[in-house]
């Protein structure tokens, strides 16, 4: 079955078939979930919730094969809406708080990363959708732009923005 028949199908009521569309999309919807989020429990959190919205606004879906897009957005709302109410950082680190000491005797790359997260944590969240979205989950900057709404020149200036904060704010430290 083809994804445009799927979505025909599940907005007609089938239950099976949205439960079939939601299986083809939960690994793609997962990474973005826990890209933003960095844990475990609220990124599964956040797709239970997007399946919900979901199956009650699938008749909102103008053109089915923009049904992955689609999926995403509903996602990232619900990231961002989950952090601005936990009023916590998008990237914040899973590890227990550990002292400067201890860092120290950690890998190279286990500080780099700490580094590089914190620094993602201080960007605007325009500029930081934008470099996850890119870097982490590797699309492109067309494709970002369908996410998110936006036009693609905007994408870009966002992206541009962001990573030259990341170039000072990493410069700095080190």
């Amino acid at each position: 079955m083809n994804l445009e028949h799927l979505v025909k199908e599940a907005r007609s009521g089938n239950d099976e078939a949205f439960y079939q569309l939601m299986r083809l999309h939960k690994d793609k919807l997962y990474k973005v979930a826990y890209a933003f989020l960095r844990n475990e429990t609220d990124a599964l959190e956040a797709i239970q919730e997007a399946t919900c919205r979901a199956y009650l606004k699938l008749s909102q879906v103008k053109h089915p094969a923009y049904v992955s897009t689609w999926l995403t957005r509903i996602v990232i709302h619900i990231c961002t809406d989950e952090q601005r109410r936990k009023k916590r950082l998008i990237l914040r680190s899973t590890q227990p708080e550990t002292g400067a000491g201890e860092i120290i005797g950690e890998s190279d790359q286990a500080a780099i990363r700490l580094h590089l997260e914190e620094a993602l944590a201080k960007l605007a969240p325009l500029y930081r959708h934008v470099v996850i979205l890119k870097y982490f989950e590797d699309l492109t900057i067309r494709e970002i732009a369908t996410v998110l709404g936006q036009p693609e020149g905007t994408i870009k200036t966002w992206l541009h923005k962001g990573l030259n904060m990341l170039r000072h704010d990493l410069g700095k430290e080190w």
